[in-house]
């Protein structure tokens, strides 16, 4: 039985003072680098400041510690820091805010998740550490780490909890690890949710499994490379060095590899950070370390069929630095999570597991063989990897969580649908970033996997989505409808913000969007709707981010960027209507 969800909403104060910056940027002003939060930045020092002095809109208190993981510059001076907070020493899970500063530091407002306080009833534990472990432990069916105290301020109200790591989980696909939260009074589990994202949900597989539908990804192999590529003369080694891959999905393509000596390569990109894939060798692997690493004397790679281990790591590698390309040179974003630090891979995760996952434990993609029956290939097609390694990048801002996870591992809840489209936004922007004729750019996810619907999701009209029961638009259901069916409220929105209402044709794909109230609604295009919708993650949303906080997110972005009377924000306030998502309708805090 699915449990009421209670609205946990991320309160959007109203900023004082006007800032706008400047008009009809391509995409969003690329993001300063994260700041360590140990710095004793002036900006940090200043939010801090400012947090504790509007306490009646920020809702920090007597005894909270706030530690910055993230400050934003913006180029009119207007600042953004990112906090977490714990409260008498002990971590708070939903307790993140975003402090927003103008150009001389002065207090703007503030986004955070808990519109309540977040001061437990007590913070004497009845259960023990031991007792909080051995529920974790059962509830995951795996090996329970050391349990932390915490303050779990998620739900509508504070209450002292054990937050306990588990590994080996026997309840998550390939071995992973899961975070489970106990109740430090009653015992009860408050959470427990997997640290892996996974592409295919469980609800996805079992649907599938009871149409029998079988997957047949389509390829796009290319002939082999002929010749030595990237031997250079170099005396020294490692050196950088352009080779060439066969891939499963996208043709021939080039990769920026190291060479080690005359002839040896390594499939590393130096220009990428050591962006890096790895061989798991069929063993359920978080640790990258673990991985064995890809080598070659010729520095060509895979030979676009599965008989050759390394062709799968050949799309790995090129999808993950064609999405790391796309964030750079779109936000100025460096790296997953804007550190200067490359992203990682492993393929051959497991035995039999027809999925592809973000591990936030292991910081990098995690990808199987295909089960055999369902998925007989890899999903290491390119928008797989541009949504997953999105999630990454939703970990590292705003860290948008589903509301509940069931027994079976389906995720609920508005932020985890949020998360979802997201993911399936900035997805679609890789492949057209890429613009590989072998792999058309569009607004289909999964349109490679081969299911018998042609795509797994869409962003136009998200309820053409059978297998997942997709929605076009928003209603009170969405508080407890599945991620991935709910998930279409904001793509939906989003392809309306880029594109319009209506139908359209766009690089071969014929698009027909509707609308909730027959509006039609008019696209400012994919490169300002993106911009906004960046913006609105990386500065304005938070842990517990709902799809009406969303619509304020991007309406305080797009006031940012072009104004607050502008047409760009008019048409954020149109497509947001266009689903159903509007101010009147908002719910009421606590519902």
């Amino acid at each position: 039985m699915r449990r009421p969800h209670i609205r946990r909403v991320a309160i959007a104060v109203a900023v004082t003072t006007a800032a706008t910056l400047p008009m009809a940027p391509a995409f969003a002003a690329p993001d300063s680098p994260a700041r360590a939060a140990t710095s004793a930045s002036s900006p940090v020092e200043a939010a801090r400041a400012a947090a504790f002095a509007h306490a009646s809109a920020t809702g920090v208190g007597p005894g909270d510690t706030l530690r910055a993981t993230d400050v934003m510059t913006d180029p009119d001076g207007k600042q953004h820091v990112r906090f977490v907070r714990s409260h008498q020493g002990l971590p708070v899970l939903g307790g993140d805010l975003v402090v927003h500063l103008g150009k001389q530091s002065a207090y703007l407002g503030v986004t955070r998740a808990a519109d309540h306080a977040v001061k437990p009833a007590t913070t004497e534990a009845k259960l023990t550490p031991q007792q909080a472990e051995q529920k974790a432990a059962a509830v995951a069916q795996g090996d329970a780490g050391s349990a932390e105290l915490v303050v779990d301020a998620r739900d509508g109200a504070a209450a002292l909890a054990y937050q306990v790591r588990v590994t080996d989980s026997d309840t998550t696909e390939a071995g992973g690890s899961r975070t489970v939260v106990v109740d430090a009074q009653s015992g009860r589990i408050r959470s427990n949710t997997p640290d892996s994202d996974e592409f295919i949900s469980p609800h996805l597989e079992e649907t599938l499994r009871e149409k029998g539908e079988t997957a047949s990804p389509v390829t796009g192999v290319a002939t082999q490379p002929a010749g030595l590529l990237g031997a250079t003369t170099a005396a020294r080694y490692p050196v950088t060095a352009t080779g060439s891959g066969t891939s499963l999905f996208a043709g021939k393509v080039t990769l920026t590899t190291t060479r080690t000596a005359r002839t040896s390569f390594l499939l590393k990109d130096p220009t990428r950070w050591n962006t890096e894939t790895r061989d798991a060798k069929g063993a359920e692997l978080e640790a990258f370390s673990r991985g064995t690493k890809f080598t070659s004397t010729t520095n060509k790679w895979g030979t676009g069929t599965t008989a050759n281990r390394t062709t799968a790591a050949v799309d790995a590698q090129y999808g993950i630095t064609q999405t790391l390309d796309f964030y750079k040179k779109t936000f100025g974003r460096k790296g997953i999570k804007n550190n200067s630090t490359g992203a990682r891979a492993m393929v051959h995760l497991g035995r039999k597991v027809g999925n592809a996952f973000w591990d936030s434990t292991c910081g990098c993609m995690l990808y199987g063989d295909g089960d055999g029956a369902m998925f007989k290939k890899p999903l290491v097609v390119l928008d797989v990897t541009g949504h997953e390694l999105t999630h990454g990048v939703v970990d590292a801002t705003a860290a948008l969580e589903p509301t509940r996870v069931d027994a079976r591992g389906n995720q609920y809840g508005e932020p985890g649908a949020l998360n979802e489209s997201l993911a399936d936004i900035f997805g679609s922007n890789v492949e057209f970033s890429a613009n590989n004729p072998k792999n058309p750019p569009n607004y289909l996810m999964g349109e490679k996997l081969g299911l018998a619907q042609k795509f797994l999701r869409r962003l136009d009209h998200p309820s053409l989505d059978k297998l997942e029961g997709t929605i076009d638009y928003w209603s009170p259901a969405a508080y407890d409808t599945e991620v991935h069916a709910g998930s279409g409220v904001s793509s939906h929105a989003y392809y309306l913000l880029a594109e319009g209402s209506g139908r359209k044709t766009i690089g071969g794909v014929k698009y027909d969007s509707p609308t909730f109230d027959g509006s039609r609604v008019t696209g400012i295009g994919r490169a300002k709707a993106t911009a906004i919708f960046y913006r609105a993650l990386t500065r304005y949303m938070v842990s517990t981010t709902d799809f009406h906080d969303a619509r304020t997110a991007t309406l305080e972005a797009a006031a940012d960027m072009y104004g607050a009377t502008s047409a760009e924000y008019q048409a954020v306030d149109a497509a947001w209507a266009a689903v159903n998502v509007t101010t009147a309708n908002t719910p009421a805090v606590g519902r």
